[in-house]
């Protein structure tokens, strides 16, 4: 995969359902910059709206996935006002991850780091290569990688996060996967085929329990457990009436396969 500088900053490829967004900067090893995170919006904006999508991988040309923000951007853009705006722009994007009705995946290689660190957190979903590291590594020159902590603090535990944010240290996937940052680590010639294994195994469910259950997933976390059981069980209620589990219901009922639109 390679860019030259007249190459768009993302690219999107469809196939049977499945999206993926590729960060095409591996020259700066895909650094957020504000050009890459206003397509990055774009193209989650339009997914939201397409009842086509059944699943985005988020993606990296080059040596990495993500290197966190474009510090060279960052630093001919020094006013507070345009650092206001860009932690602003890229937080919308990471929240609409979250909120995309279908799930997202990040496969994830080489580096991932700061913000891209960020980006892995914010995805449903993590495969990376047995090879790939990960780090919150902004302390390291003196900034504190705060907005990627939203992220990373939900997905492990305070310790673990606290540390990589105060020491910028590195680690690799399966610690990474241990840690439930990752779901899965996998031979660096094994990514493509598990990111494909797991697409799959989520094209062939019903899309509109799963466009249910993400939303119901990430709005019950934070709720107690009595608000929390309201809310899945109206979700449950209007899910029940979607043809694909009238469907599904009665194919297990008549012991035959079920014939889902999906």
């Amino acid at each position: 995969m390679s860019s030259d500088h007249a190459s768009p900053p993302l690219l999107r490829h469809d196939r049977d359902g499945v999206v993926t967004l590729e960060m095409n900067r591996p020259q700066q090893y895909n650094a957020l910059s504000n050009a890459l995170l206003e397509a990055l919006q774009g193209e989650l904006d339009a997914l939201r709206a397409d009842a086509t999508v059944r699943c985005v991988v988020l993606a990296g040309a080059g040596k990495a996935f993500c290197a966190g923000h474009d510090l060279r951007e960052m630093r001919q853009q020094a006013g507070i006002d345009d650092h206001r705006a860009l932690f602003a722009r890229c937080s919308k994007v990471m929240e609409a991850i979250r909120t995309l009705p279908v799930p997202v995946i990040a496969r994830v290689h080489g580096t991932a780091t700061a913000a891209g660190c960020q980006l892995v957190a914010s995805c449903d979903l993590a495969i990376a290569a047995q090879s790939a590291r990960f780090a919150v590594s902004g302390i390291n020159l003196g900034l504190f990688c705060s907005t990627p902590a939203v992220a990373l603090s939900r997905n492990v535990l305070a310790k673990r996060a606290f540390d990589m944010l105060v020491t910028g240290r590195f680690i690799d996937a399966p610690t990474a996967a241990e840690w439930g940052l990752i779901n899965e680590a996998v031979a660096d010639s094994d990514l493509d085929a598990a990111v494909g294994r797991l697409t799959a195994q989520i094209t062939a469910k019903s899309m509109a329990a799963i466009r249910h259950g993400k939303a119901l997933f990430y709005r019950q976390l934070p709720m107690d457990l009595s608000e929390a059981y309201t809310c899945a069980g109206e979700v449950m209620a209007q899910n029940m009436l979607e043809p694909d589990a009238c469907e599904g219901i009665d194919a297990f009922i008549e012991k035959r396969p079920p014939n889902q639109t999906r």
